[in-house]
């Protein structure tokens, strides 16, 4: 099975560059099949891993950013390939 982790944060305003820095900068214990990072309009950044698992294996995850990188707590979804 494969399963998605998606992970969304939106930066602090004028803080974009900094927090897609971060992202790119983030490793993983073990390296997913595949990886993702997008960015949007409002400073938002959007990382999605792949991962050959069953949907509720414990799978590494991206952390919160810390200090007063980002608005709001970090939204992330769990999905499974159909």
């Amino acid at each position: 099975m494969t399963v998605a982790l998606m992970w969304e944060a939106r930066a602090t305003e004028g803080r974009g560059a900094e927090l897609l820095a971060w992202v790119q900068a983030q490793t993983f214990d073990r390296a997913p099949v595949r990886r993702e990072t997008l960015r949007a309009p409002q400073d938002r950044v959007l990382v999605i891993t792949w991962w050959d698992a069953e949907y509720d294996a414990e799978l590494p995850e991206l952390p919160e950013p810390g200090g007063d990188l980002v608005t709001r707590a970090v939204h992330r979804w769990r999905f499974e390939a159909v």
